[in-house]
């Protein structure tokens, strides 16, 4: 990225340095996305020396701007007043200090002030020294830095486990003190860092700080409930529920966010439903599987589509062990499913974090590729033939036009007058 933005602030009298993340991963030799300056300069000031910029935190004298294809985030060394509601300060002060503007920032190792001209440094709180420990520590008295803003609890967890840090003792502990108040930040925020820790690297460990942080009882007491829950050793070697998802995420590699979810979540229902006789049993896990899904989506604030797919993995991933006894039919619908490779990656690593079997996997992913080879089956019926033929809308059109599909799949009806006999008699119309 271009230097542009902190030259003309440096040269209409400003001080402006890159600061965050760009800084760290810098450092750290990792690719830098995003880019944010800290400068002397007020929003005014920024504004006429950009007229272009546009005013995205009013109330903290926030611009971006344009530079080439990126998008720069400028903001006015400031000094946080209040934060009455635990995420936000209730006002700012501008400064031309910037040791003051560190002072309020969340952690060392995000507070170090880079000046791309001169390749000079500003490092007022330890953030080199910490980077070079990797450990993730709060700028002064952690308990005040989680008390203004407790998502930084979980922004914790997510850059140690990003970057496969330690979080300083002292900072660990006063997140501990601070985990109840989590409950406080909105569910949406929640969500995303909870997402972001699941997505970005270093999953498993992130889980295992949630839980030593004391987080995770209070974000996903269901998740929680997974320690101890013993399992069949014939079919999981590798220990409790709780060790056989966290080996699950551990294989996870850039995954999508449902996916993630799928995973995490995809055994949530083995708590409630352990039974031993002849042996350990879950009967009906897959059943409340999918409530506590559902109500942990609900809760988090997922979207409907997100909800749908994370419900589904949950949903099929015991339907695996069936694939190689499943009609024609009923396989192909099950691997034309929207989304279905998340269910395959899913079934891939709960085979490897379990029994090491992938007989099942390989068969589902070479009927995908087969399917995927071929042209598409034409639509012999539609909802509106089904009409025509005196049938009331409603959920039955999903079962019969379900059905035709099998058939038809399956060789058994190759064309639209045999579609509707097959239905005229297999789903006579009422009355008739």
């Amino acid at each position: 990225m271009s230097q542009g933005v902190i030259r003309k602030l440096q040269e209409a009298g400003h001080q402006a340095f890159w600061v965050g993340g760009c800084v760290r991963d810098g450092l750290l030799g990792r690719s830098v996305k995003d880019r944010d300056v800290a400068t002397s300069a007020l929003p005014d000031e920024v504004l006429a020396i950009f007229p272009d910029a546009r005013v995205v935190g009013p109330r903290f004298g926030i611009a971006a701007v344009r530079d080439g294809e990126d998008l720069v985030e400028i903001a006015t060394f400031r000094r946080d007043c209040g934060y009455s509601d635990g995420r936000r300060p209730d006002r700012v002060i501008y400064t031309s200090d910037p040791r003051v503007d560190v002072l309020r920032r969340d952690f060392t190792v995000n507070a170090i002030l880079h000046d791309p001209v001169s390749d000079s440094m500003l490092d007022f709180v330890g953030g080199e020294r910490d980077l070079r420990r990797r450990l993730i520590r709060a700028v002064g008295d952690p308990l005040v830095r989680f008390r203004e803003d407790r998502l930084r609890m979980l922004r914790a967890v997510r850059f140690a486990a990003s970057l496969d840090f330690e979080i300083e003792a002292a900072t660990l502990s006063a997140i501990r003190v601070c985990a109840p108040a989590i409950a406080s930040v909105a569910a949406e925020r929640i969500q995303i860092e909870l997402t972001r820790i699941l997505t970005e690297g270093g999953a498993r460990r992130g889980f295992e700080l949630l839980d030593r942080s004391g987080l995770l009882e209070r974000l996903l007491p269901e998740v929680k409930a997974l320690q101890g829950v013993e399992q069949p050793p014939e079919f999981h070697p590798e220990g409790d529920v709780w060790v056989h998802t966290m080996l699950m995420l551990d294989l996870l590699e850039s995954p999508p966010a449902t996916l993630a979810w799928g995973v995490l979540l995809h055994d949530v229902g083995k708590p409630d439903t352990f039974t031993m006789s002849d042996r350990i049993r879950f009967h009906g896990h897959v059943e409340r599987g999918v409530e506590l899904t559902r109500r942990i989506c609900s809760r988090l604030r997922f979207s409907n589509a997100d909800t749908r797919q994370v419900v589904a993995l949950v949903q099929d991933h015991m339907r695996f062990m069936a694939v190689r006894q499943m009609r024609p039919g009923k396989l192909r619908r099950f691997l034309e499913q929207p989304g279905f490779g998340e269910h395959l990656e899913l079934h891939r690593v709960d085979c490897l974090s379990s029994h090491g079997k992938l007989a099942n996997y390989e068969f589902a992913a070479e009927g995908l590729r087969q399917i995927e080879a071929e042209k598409p089956l034409p639509r012999l019926l539609t909802g509106r033939d089904l009409i025509e033929e005196g049938y009331v809308p409603g959920p039955v059109f999903r079962e019969i036009l379900t059905e035709v599909e099998e058939r038809q799949i399956e060789g058994e009806i190759t064309g639209r007058d045999a579609a509707l006999a097959y239905v005229r008699m297999r789903f006579p119309v009422s009355g008739s």
